[in-house]
């Protein structure tokens, strides 16, 4: 069971399940970090720069193995939903605002306050989601797009009521999936894409902004974004190497529907492994499934080693201090339970353009 399927199983409504297609990987993750919570950080390599050009039209692209034709810049783009907000917030950071005219992804708190009301004023003409928390298809015909977009393969499956990308084909319509999400959702998906998804990290969010810079012909402006945060994140990595790892958890109360033992949702692996290793810490729950993640209890939870608790933030009005605290109290063994060590997080903990903040807060809470 991936994380989009437990919030969907729990019936929870669309604006309160948006749990970005980074965190769905249902393989373990590349190994970035050690399960270990002793050692010290190595020292941070030099990221290497993102090189912009101008785009040259016609522009064709391989995306999750079909190739893709833009003659131009699209300019009537459909956001699906896929329970993410990655490539809503990529269009804001580029710009692109004006280009969508339709989106369904939308969060209703983030670590960068200013996205919230920038999301919400972007049209959403009307968009009803269905069962599946997906824009059925005979909406998205409708609105006469020039290209639609998924988070996830599984966004252009017509069994939760979704338009193909066959179909889209056949009415002359573009179609973009999130390169490493290509895998999810696609059971013949090639070897080269359950790759990328099996080890999705930070610079998967790099590589989607690239992606769009290049196909709305914003190519600097991507680079100069990406460059930006590599550098930012370079920095926090000089600054921890050396010292020792504290064991960094990651869970989100407000989404535990996805705990089959009503516990917070634990996130491990993938990109939530590989922020938490470039910030200092390691993951207690390094490299666990989905499957195996939405299976821990109380005492697998007890027993692991906590120094730093990170609380994520899920829907308006949550309290990290008052969600913190009660974590507390119920695993008081805790070494971060002892010395009241926390902070937060939101969106900045999925794929999409934020992982510097998340990166930056849980590299000063384990100082």
């Amino acid at each position: 069971m991936s994380f989009i399927d437990g919030a969907r199983r729990a019936g929870q409504p669309a604006s309160r399940v948006l749990v970005v297609g980074a965190l769905l990987a249902m393989v373990a993750s590349c190994g970035i970090g050690n399960s270990s919570s002793t050692g010290t950080q190595a020292p941070a390599s030099v990221p290497q720069p993102a090189v912009a050009k101008p785009t040259a039209y016609p522009l064709t692209i391989d995306n999750c193995g079909r190739k893709v034709t833009f003659d131009a810049p699209p300019k009537r783009v459909v956001l699906l939903n896929g329970t993410s907000v990655a490539e809503v917030e990529s269009f804001v950071v580029l710009g692109l605002q004006d280009h969508i005219l339709a989106n369904s992804q939308s969060y209703e708190v983030s670590d960068d306050p200013s996205f919230v009301d920038k999301i919400k004023a972007i049209p959403r003409a009307n968009l009803k989601l269905n069962e599946n928390f997906e824009v059925p298809r005979e909406q998205v015909l409708a609105l006469k797009p020039d290209l639609v977009i998924s988070t996830w393969s599984g966004g252009f499956d017509d069994k939760i009521g979704s338009v193909t990308r066959d179909q889209l084909d056949a009415a002359g319509i573009k179609s973009y999936v999130t390169p490493s999400n290509c895998a999810n959702g696609d059971l013949n998906a090639r070897p080269e894409d359950k790759e990328r998804y099996a080890k999705q990290s930070v610079e998967s969010s790099s590589e989607l902004l690239m992606g769009l810079g290049e196909i709305f012909d914003v190519q600097q402006r991507a680079a100069d974004y990406v460059n930006k945060a590599r550098a930012d994140i370079a920095a926090i990595q000089r600054e921890v190497a050396g010292r020792e790892r504290k064991s960094v958890l990651v869970v989100y109360p407000g989404m535990s529907m996805m705990n089959n033992n009503g516990l917070p949702a634990v996130f491990g692996g993938g990109i939530a492994d590989d922020i938490v290793t470039r910030a200092g810490g390691v993951n207690p729950f390094a490299g666990k499934t989905n499957t195996q993640l939405a299976e821990i209890n109380a005492e697998a939870l007890a027993s692991a080693r906590v120094d730093v608790l990170v609380v994520g933030l899920f829907q308006p009005g949550e309290k990290a201090d008052v969600m913190a605290q009660d974590l507390f109290t119920k695993f008081p063994s805790w070494q971060a339970s002892k010395t009241k060590t926390f902070t937060s997080v939101s969106d900045s903990f999925y794929l999409g353009p934020l992982n510097a903040i998340a990166i930056r807060k849980i590299a000063d809470a384990a100082r």
